[in-house]
């Protein structure tokens, strides 16, 4: 017998059927016990009946928001459902290879002051909020750049978020006032720094199959809905804006530093 979950893994869902058939495919081999919490954020594309007729042995807990809300709203409205003492916030266009990948996130949160783990992240944000591309580490297949068993950033993607219910409840879940989607991961990550708390990308190999997980069609008219680029803008200012205390934020060492900097030279 399986040992009673600690963990849930939670996803927003907007059709995108085959891609959440294959991450929940993907999803079976995985080592550490886990409940599933999806919440539909107004399918059409038979993503609800998939859910009614769950065809998997893992627990599910499955709600539906009757209209294609905000994406961060709708994660906080799941999270909410979990009574595990840790949350793993997960995009349905993921594929996981390493049986072992939640048991190593849980691993990470061991770790003295960790607050936050993922698999995506980047060691230094730059005072408008932007990610320095030269630190970004990641474990994406088929070639991961994060060095085992894992490393600290100051941010970490939303592609895979992994905290303490406890941590994430003390900061208020995601912040809503960035509206539809973007912002949210880098808001909760500077929130857990604010606390002492580490954030690690995690080495655990995964497959992104990209861009598919928004829960609006941005190919819309740009008159009358603001494109996906405006969005992530405008999230990125407010985020600059708030967190300006903490502006730019680098979680590397003097050595690390140096290193990364000859290494840029010598490109």
């Amino acid at each position: 017998m399986r040992a009673a979950p600690r963990v849930s893994l939670v996803m927003c869902v907007f059709n995108g059927l085959e891609d959440t058939r294959v991450c929940l495919e993907s999803l079976g081999v995985t080592t550490e016990p886990f409940r599933l919490v999806v919440m539909d954020n107004g399918s059409t594309d038979g993503t609800p009946e998939f859910f009614e007729r769950f065809p998997y042995e893992y627990p599910l807990i499955f709600a539906r928001s009757p209209a294609n809300d905000g994406v961060i709203a709708a994660l906080n409205r799941a999270w909410r459902l979990a009574d595990t003492e840790f949350v793993c916030f997960l995009h349905n266009d993921t594929e996981m290879l390493e049986p072992a990948w939640l048991a190593r996130l849980l691993g990470a949160l061991a770790e003295p002051d960790a607050g936050l783990a993922g698999l995506y992240g980047a060691k230094r944000l730059r005072a408008d909020g932007r990610a320095v591309g030269r630190t970004i580490v990641h474990s994406l297949s088929p070639r991961p750049t994060v060095r085992a068993p894992w490393e600290d950033v100051a941010f970490v993607d939303s592609v895979c978020m992994c905290l303490s219910r406890r941590l994430l409840d003390s900061v208020g879940g995601f912040d809503e006032g960035y509206g539809f989607y973007h912002g949210h991961d880098r808001d909760l990550s500077l929130a857990v720094l604010e606390r002492g708390r580490r954030c690690l990308v995690v080495d655990a190999p995964f497959r992104h199959h990209g861009g598919r997980t928004r829960t609006r069609d941005f190919a819309s008219d740009p008159a009358r809905e603001p494109s996906d680029l405006a969005l992530r803008d405008s999230a990125l200012v407010r985020f600059a804006d708030k967190y300006r205390h903490r502006l730019p934020c680098d979680v590397r060492g003097p050595r690390e530093r140096l290193r990364d900097w000859l290494r840029t030279r010598l490109a």
